[in-house]
């Protein structure tokens, strides 16, 4: 199966879509920690909002692992550890393709 043919159940406008929040939060984040770094133009940072989307950084984690049997997905032991994410505790996800391992007849 080719290249072509793997992107063929996307649909083209979410792809871009996708892509253009990915830059979206990137450019978000660079801004973030320059104005922590550079402050916001007046010698003192301005630490309110930057501090708080540094503080929902340090509790997100990306990570690959291989979908199960009925659909589930692992979190890997340390990512848990790290966000302090027991059984039962509700998480939020976005699940994007990396690799297919499978022949499409």
């Amino acid at each position: 199966m080719s290249d072509d043919n793997d992107n063929a159940i996307w649909p083209p406008n979410l792809l871009k879509a996708v892509q253009e929040t990915s830059e979206q939060a990137t450019k978000k984040q660079q801004e973030a920690l320059q104005q922590l770094l550079l402050g916001a133009g007046s010698g003192t940072p301005d630490l309110g909002n930057v501090s708080e989307q540094l503080g929902a950084m340090s509790q997100m984690a990306t990570f690959k692992t291989r979908v199960q049997s009925g659909g589930r997905i692992s979190i890997p032991d340390a990512e848990r550890e790290a966000l302090d994410i027991e059984e039962g505790d509700i998480v939020q996800t976005v699940v994007l393709p990396v690799k297919r391992n499978r022949d499409d007849e």
